[in-house]
């Protein structure tokens, strides 16, 4: 029986879990040790657990980056982790939030990204979103926005929700961008169970304008520190394909389900002030935008003072995995 049918025995719980009131804060969510919740992925000395157990860091230098995946597969949820990013001169540096079933699918696979890009000294790191759902790198759904801080300076929480009609990405519980579900997206919407990753790695090839700035191991090692991990969702057994178990424990009353009144404010600001790059608008890449994209003359006309973006042509980027490269055709062309 496929994961295709998963939706049939997803356990009764998974109502509580997601079913909750849309308004409540993501904060209140139980936080798990390391121990608890993932194993390494790899890397050797460069993951580090810290003392508290709650605390992770991973590291980038000349000999390999590092990386750490959740030890449950998940069938939707709420997915979070505080992360400081490395200062300085860091272009070429990648750091990455995501979720994503490759290893299990590597010819249609899921997958929900959180990007960080690094730059050269002077200039601020950049966020980068993707959804891909049933192995869809070819029609990848990227944004890129600028922050509103120094995400080196101190923690900030980036959080994924994942339900079975919508996506939404969290930056301080303020959401930055909303995914909904469309009968046109068919199987373009992320739908089989899928691992958390986190991981740091040498995007030097196309990370920065287009790998036009690489990564100087001058400044190595150069660390990534994650905290406050919480996996609220529905575990699923990778071998019977049915849900084992769903987090109904305390605080599932904290998991938000939509975009609040409010919050959406907030989102509108965000993306009118941060986004510098949508895929609705890319008419390099796209003769007519995908068939989600609702197009607004005012949001197109304000992303075109940005520097033009470059993809792949035939170039394919490196993947999140240390030992995998994935096709996504987005490439980071402007700093």
């Amino acid at each position: 029986m496929g994961f295709s049918h998963l939706g049939l025995f997803v356990c009764a719980y998974h109502v509580l879990v997601l079913g909750v009131l849309a308004s409540a804060s993501s904060r209140n969510l139980p936080i798990i040790s390391f121990d608890e919740g993932y194993n390494k992925l790899f890397g050797d000395d460069n993951l580090m657990i810290l003392r508290d157990g709650k605390s992770v860091h991973l590291s980038l230098d000349e000999r390999t980056g590092s990386g750490f995946v959740s030890q449950d597969l998940y069938h939707h949820g709420f997915f979070s982790a505080s992360i400081k990013l490395p200062a300085d001169y860091t272009a070429g540096v990648v750091v990455a939030f995501y979720m994503s079933n490759g290893d299990m699918f590597p010819k249609n696979h899921d997958e929900i990204d959180f990007e960080f890009l690094g730059n050269i000294r002077g200039k601020e790191w950049r966020i980068q979103t993707n959804v891909y759902g049933n192995g869809s790198t070819s029609t990848g759904r990227e944004e890129r926005y600028n922050l509103w801080f120094d995400p080196s300076d101190d923690f900030h929480q980036y959080s994924i929700l994942w339900t079975d009609s919508q996506i939404i990405f969290y930056v301080d519980d303020v959401p930055i961008r909303e995914v909904k579900r469309t009968e046109s997206m068919g199987g373009d919407f992320p739908s089989k169970p899928m691992s958390l990753y986190a991981t740091i790695w040498d995007g030097s090839d196309w990370a920065t304008n287009g790998g036009k700035y690489r990564v100087n191991y001058k400044y190595a090692p150069y660390l990534a520190e994650f905290s406050d991990l919480v996996l609220h969702g529905c575990a699923v057994d990778p071998i019977e394909q049915l849900s084992k178990k769903c987090d109904k424990t305390q605080s599932s009353e904290s998991v938000p389900t939509g975009v609040t009144r409010l919050q959406r404010i907030k989102m509108d600001s965000f993306r009118k002030k941060h986004m510098t790059y949508s895929y609705c608008y890319d008419r390099i890449r796209y003769k007519s935008p995908p068939s989600e994209c609702v197009i607004n003359p005012q949001e197109a006309e304000r992303l075109r003072v940005f520097d033009p973006v470059t993809f792949g042509k035939g170039r394919r980027r490196h993947g999140k995995h240390h030992h995998r490269s994935r096709g996504s055709q987005a490439e980071a062309t402007s700093i």
